[in-house]
């Protein structure tokens, strides 16, 4: 009887499938096992479901399971479709009520196959050895060991715990749940132990990361199959014992694609990519067959060595055995792309792809970051159909890493709108930018807001809120975070190191680093820039050269030019100028600007002219854009009055390009950031502004302030001068602050050029005569100013 002879699917039982059954038999068990298996879609697959409801032959039970568990393994059946089938099924025995439960499994739906077993319990149906594997692994893909130990509690009751593929689900499921004690347990009381009930053991104990119980379970295997062996390579990747993975590799008698991965990705785990490349060349070339999650780690590879051409000739591959429309290929490709800089390809791939999940966009998003396309980014970025907390964090942190921080704050301050939570990462970025902004009010309001989610504070984020805090100024915040930081890296000890001695705190900062080493924490090259720089703000010559030595003699560090340029520094502040430029002369390396341009402040300061004019003029020639350089030449001659060598200096910087960096300060009042330049008028407040400002110059001469108008390098008449001291960048903001801010609050100020003499000065009478607390910090250093005295003890 063909297909077509059945009788025709009626409306009414198109419509439902609760159809009162006809009497007339028009389908049976022969017709059924004939044309069942030759539907391939709903068209040719529904007539036959319909003639069963019509007819009744949906009663015979056998009948029945064999229709739902046709229905339950097509794809063009949903599932939906088949549950409506299983509840017409009046006497449903144990193999359907696993078929459905099974069929719930396979589309991710444990939890659904769950209630679906109290539903057969509340009908006193018969489970079987086979229903409770089912549950077991329902429970293991929910990671729910409550779930599971409910399950194994009716597993008992119902006698079926001897059942060693019930075990060996249970083994699993409490693996998968990481309580590897009951795993243990359950596979130590099997009397009998099949290759099943070693792999799963084994693979929880590579889960767990385990390696020494692992090993033992492996070394114990009576037969150690290829599965298991791989399982090892893996775990010996992941902890890094990649010559043990090599050997269990080479002892292989029979590899798998699996073998191989996994011994690609040990290689990759472990940053040797070169190696991975190599022996995935030696996979391809041995035809062992290529999967999508090889060469995504393969793919990792070659962004890791930024060697596009490798990943362009893996791309041939891929299309050419036909893989490439995975979706984590297409992100994999992606991410290599814009790693090696081919933003074009990447962007070309990501516009073709037919499929796009989440990871696709993060991943094009991180692309343009990373190719410094931020408004690429960001145009990406709002077009998303949806944001997870890796897209926002990606922007985010984006944003950071180009220094641009008022777009960082303004764009987290809109994800806090929206009610996202913000992971680490995004804090991280975000007091980063906090501190660039000193937006300590934020910044204050971030660290409240980890503290009152309960966020862990980890090496990264207390290390940034560390900083932050020391660069604010505020060091008791400071040393109160890093006491309350439980996981303390090395960076962590030299943000507080390098905090204190810039606060002008050195004898704390030096003991610090005594303790660093008590608590076996290794010293690096950043450390020693720290206490380097501790001794170099308060002029610890002798201690500083102490220290300089041990980084070799004590510690096997090879000293680079910063380490140089610290004590170049260090003796010029001291005076001892011919010293300092004997230790450039004798570097084993090429000398910085940097080294050369500490000397060269060295003698502006201590009035060596002759030697100051020598070397700037050299440093002139060896950074001719360098603003900073022709700047101090400039005042050097300004200094002895050779006002024809200044305009010469002023001609060749109009000559060259080269623009003065114009001072600028900021000051934070009432969560916003303010910014002043130097002679600025420009500011809303200017009126209360100028009248604090007059109001300050009459306060300061009646405390003896006397401007230094050798500050000014202009050949103009001393009152000029003096109006034009008064106008600094750091004085405005010092006005603004007396206006905005309240006692006990201190005025706190970033100044992105180190502070001049005179305002320095002024800055003592100021904290004195209006009796507020300042700090200030400057390029260099902070300056806490309190009733007339200051912090780095006129040592700067």
């Amino acid at each position: 009887m063909s297909l077509a002879k059945l009788k025709p699917l009626t409306l009414a039982a198109k419509s439902t499938l609760n159809h009162k059954p006809m009497s007339k038999t028009t389908i049976n068990l022969s017709i059924l096992e004939t044309h069942l298996p030759k539907c391939q879609n709903l068209k040719q697959f529904n007539p036959i479901l319909s003639q069963m409801i019509l007819t009744g032959f949906i009663r015979d039970t056998y009948a029945a399971s064999r229709i739902l568990k046709f229905s339950t393994d097509s794809s063009f059946v949903h599932i939906d479709l088949s549950l409506r089938i299983f509840n017409l099924i009046e006497d449903a025995n144990g193999f359907i009520w696993n078929t459905m439960m099974r069929a719930y499994i396979q589309r991710n739906c444990p939890q659904k196959a769950l209630n679906l077993y109290k539903l057969m319990v509340d009908k006193n149906a018969e489970p079987d050895n086979y229903t409770y594997p089912l549950l077991v692994q329902a429970c293991a893909i929910r990671v729910s060991e409550f779930e599971g130990r409910q399950i194994h509690n009716h597993i008992l009751k119902t006698g079926f715990d001897s059942d060693v593929y019930v075990q060996n689900t249970l083994i699993n499921m409490y693996a998968v749940c990481e309580n590897m004690s009951d795993a243990r347990n359950l596979f130590d009381e099997i009397p009998v132990l099949n290759p099943v009930s070693w792999n799963s053991i084994l693979a929880g104990y590579v889960r767990a990361g385990d390696a020494e119980k692992a090993k033992l379970i492996y070394d114990r295997m009576p037969e150690r199959n290829t599965i298991a062996s791989n399982s090892m390579i893996v775990l010996f990747g992941r902890t890094g014992c990649v010559t043990e993975a090599c050997r269990l590799f080479n002892e292989l008698p029979e590899k798998d694609m699996v073998s191989w991965s996994a011994l690609i990705s040990c290689y990759e785990q472990n940053e040797m990519y070169e190696e991975a490349l190599a022996l995935f060349l030696r996979m391809v070339a041995n035809g062992v067959m290529v999967d999508e999650v090889v060469v995504v780690t393969v793919l990792s590879a070659c962004a890791r060595l930024s060697i596009v051409q490798t990943g362009k000739l893996i791309h041939g591959l891929v299309v050419k055995i036909g893989i490439e429309a995975y979706v984590n290929l297409q992100n994999a490709f992606i991410h290599m792309y814009s790693s090696c800089g081919e933003i074009m390809a990447a962007q070309k791939l990501f516009n073709a792809a037919y499929h796009l999940d989440q990871i696709s966009w993060n991943s094009m998003i991180s692309g343009y970051l990373k190719c410094g396309l931020v408004e690429k980014a960001r145009t990406l970025f709002d077009s998303m159909p949806e944001k997870d907390i890796v897209s926002w964090s990606a922007m985010i942190s984006g944003y950071a890493q180009h220094d641009r921080f008022s777009e960082t704050l303004a764009l987290f301050q809109e994800m806090q709108l929206r009610g996202i939570r913000p992971d680490e990462t995004t804090l991280v970025s975000v007091v980063s930018a906090c501190t660039h902004l000193a937006a300590l009010d934020l910044g204050q309001w971030i660290h409240a807001y980890i503290r009152k989610n309960g966020l862990k504070i980890n090496v990264f984020l207390g290390t940034t809120l560390i900083n932050m805090y020391m660069k604010c100024g505020c060091v008791e915040n400071a040393l109160e975070v890093f006491q309350g930081t439980a996981e303390k890296g090395v960076s962590t000890w030299n943000a507080l190191i390098l905090g204190l001695a810039m606060n002008g705190l050195v004898e704390k900062s030096l003991e610090m680093f005594s303790e660093m080493k008590k608590c076996g924490v290794a010293p690096n090259e950043i450390t020693f820039i720290g206490v380097l720089g501790a001794c170099r703000h308060m002029g610890l010559v002798d201690e500083g050269r102490r220290h300089f030595d041990s980084i070799v003699q004590e510690h096997k560090i090879e000293p680079n030019v910063k380490h140089y340029g610290c004590m170049v520094d260090l003796l010029g502040r001291a005076g001892m100028l011919k010293e300092a430029e004997e230790l450039i002369e004798s570097m084993p390396m090429i000398p910085d600007v940097a080294t050369w341009g500490a000397l060269l402040g060295a003698c502006k300061k201590h009035g060596d002219h002759d030697m100051g004019e020598r070397i700037g003029r050299k440093l002139i020639e060896l950074d001719p854009d360098h603003d900073g350089f022709h700047v101090l030449l400039s005042n050097i001659y300004a200094s002895k009055g050779n006002w024809d060598d200044v305009h010469e200096i002023r001609e060749i910087m109009v000559q060259h390009g080269v623009v003065k960096m114009p001072g600028c300060s900021m000051i934070e009042a009432n969560g916003i950031v303010h910014e002043f330049l130097a002679g600025d008028n420009k500011h809303p407040q200017i009126e209360e502004i100028e009248k604090k400002l007059d109001e300050m110059a009459k306060k300061l001469k009646m405390e003896g302030y006397a401007p230094d108008t050798n500050e000014v390098s202009f050949d103009i008449d001393e009152e000029e001068k003096e109006t034009a001291l008064f106008r600094h960048s750091e004085k405005l903001a010092i006005a603004f602050g007396l206006i905005c801010t309240s006692p006990p609050t201190p005025i706190r100020i970033i100044k992105n050029l180190r502070i001049c003499n005179d305002c320095h000065m002024a800055a003592k009478f100021i904290s004195k005569a209006f009796n507020r607390d300042i700090v200030l910090r400057d390029r260099h250093r902070f300056h806490h100013f309190k009733q007339g005295s200051c912090s780095c003890k006129d040592y700067w």
